[in-house]
């Protein structure tokens, strides 16, 4: 009998929704950073182990937005919930429950949704005190299926949580095939992982208004290579000066890690060439945010 359910995996922005879905997966499908916000649209991954099979949507992370580009990730997450048999719910160790995990909270209630909690990053509280209180607060407030304390960072209880999600599962044809990792087209893996790389690179607000787009993606006939050419956006022109570096540094060391990464992935030899450009303000600009893929 094969099992199937659809999973959201919602939280606020860094809380480690990302690193525990490529931790499930196994596989690196979305971008991490230690930047809020990294992830922008949902991304879908599928783990299928022998009869079960899970469909997660990795969703960005739920915040008041400030631009357009922020009004589409919030609505992005509000349709993913909307839409699934149950969420897993992605929570920090400590601090006090903020507006957007109480709002998150009521949306779970209204739907009457099935949901898992795993209280990532425990890794980072010694104190076990802590911890318990933190179990205790969120148990008062919904009926979750269970608590997980988890570290996707050092894989603490990643294969507890695993099991906890498959419970939900229901009986049901797998609607997509054994092998299927991700829905995400090979150009936005590409792309992202040139995002992720600057991310890491660069401070401050800049990487937040960087968008990446792979202009040309082609497996070469006589050898294992793939050119891909990559326009890297950002919204001022002193931005690009940034992006760029002395003497082209930092772009040279953002590309490198970023071939480095595809290869890896893309199991291929990969010939990468980057270019800078700017588009002024265009997290607020409808039509380039479609362009770039990331009102979908």
């Amino acid at each position: 009998m094969r099992k199937t359910a659809f999973i959201a995996i919602v939280g606020c922005p860094n809380v480690g929704k990302s690193s525990i879905l490529n931790r499930l997966l196994g596989q690196k499908i979305a971008i991490v950073s230690e930047k809020p916000q990294t992830t922008r649209t949902k991304i879908m991954g599928v783990l299928t182990k022998g009869d079960t099979q899970l469909v997660f949507t990795d969703t960005p992370g739920f915040h008041r937005p400030r631009t357009k580009l922020g009004e589409k990730m919030v609505k992005a997450v509000g349709d993913s919930i909307s839409g699934v048999d149950a969420c897993l719910f992605v929570v920090e160790p400590d601090g006090e429950l903020r507006p957007a995990e109480k709002e998150l909270l009521e949306k779970f209630k209204k739907q009457e949704m099935p949901v898992v909690l795993a209280i990532n990053k425990v890794d980072t509280i010694p104190d076990k005190e802590k911890l318990m209180s933190r179990i205790l607060m969120f148990s008062g407030l919904y009926d979750f299926e269970a608590i997980v304390p988890t570290s996707a960072a050092k894989d603490i209880n990643m294969n507890e949580l695993c099991d906890e999600l498959e419970k939900l599962a229901f009986e049901s044809e797998f609607f997509f095939p054994e092998d299927t990792l991700t829905d995400q087209p090979e150009r936005v893996i590409a792309a992202e992982i040139i995002r992720e790389k600057l991310l890491r690179l660069l401070d401050k607000e800049i990487p937040h208004g960087i968008a990446v787009s792979i202009e040309r993606m082609r497996e070469r006939e006589d050898s294992d290579i793939t050119d891909i050419d990559a326009v890297i956006y950002c919204e001022k022109e002193s931005h690009k000066g940034i992006i760029i570096g002395k003497g082209g540094e930092m772009l040279k060391r953002a590309s490198s890690r970023a071939r480095s990464d595809m290869e890896k992935f893309f199991d291929c030899r990969i010939n990468l060439k980057c270019w800078v450009k700017v588009k002024e303000d265009w997290r607020n600009r409808e039509g380039l945010i479609h362009n770039f893929g990331l009102d979908e």
